[in-house]
């Protein structure tokens, strides 16, 4: 029953620091950039041209260099990645989602190293890698991942 009330509590918890997080300007500025991407006609057509471009890439990886539309497509996917990327709404937004993945790992990282200085927290981010690394099969510090 006690390891029950602990466990709820802890959930109640966790639950009041993702409401911390959804209410930051961090949070806030996401939305607002995430909305104008998906308002705007024309990223809308640039991100649609990129995806089906992406999709045509793909199928001609299988063949690589061999492929009849492979210079075609290659340099297609790097124009309209160009000018996906050059995109100010895409541009805004990638910055927003940066800024929320990051503050999401240094909380990962804050919690994980709370609970142990041992515990591994998957950020993604190198800046966070605290040198511990595990053991084979984990990619660590033996630098296999067999």
């Amino acid at each position: 029953m006690l390891a029950t009330l602990e466990r709820i509590k802890l959930l109640e918890n966790a639950e009041q620091l993702a409401k911390m997080v959804l209410n930051s300007e961090i949070a806030e500025q996401y939305q607002i950039c995430l909305y104008k991407l998906r308002s705007n006609q024309e990223s809308q057509r640039k991100i649609r041209r990129f995806t089906s471009q992406k999709e045509l890439y793909e199928e001609v990886q299988r063949f690589g260099k061999y492929h009849p539309d492979y210079k075609r497509v290659m340099t297609e996917i790097r124009e309209s990645k160009r000018e996906m990327d050059l995109d100010l709404l895409v541009a805004d937004f990638k910055l927003a989602e940066n800024d929320l993945q990051n503050l999401l790992d240094e909380i990962s990282v804050l919690v994980g190293g709370a609970v142990s200085k041992h515990i591994k927290v998957s950020t993604g981010n190198p800046f966070f890698e605290t040198g511990h690394g595990g053991g084979c099969g984990s990619g660590g510090s033996c630098g296999c991942s067999a």
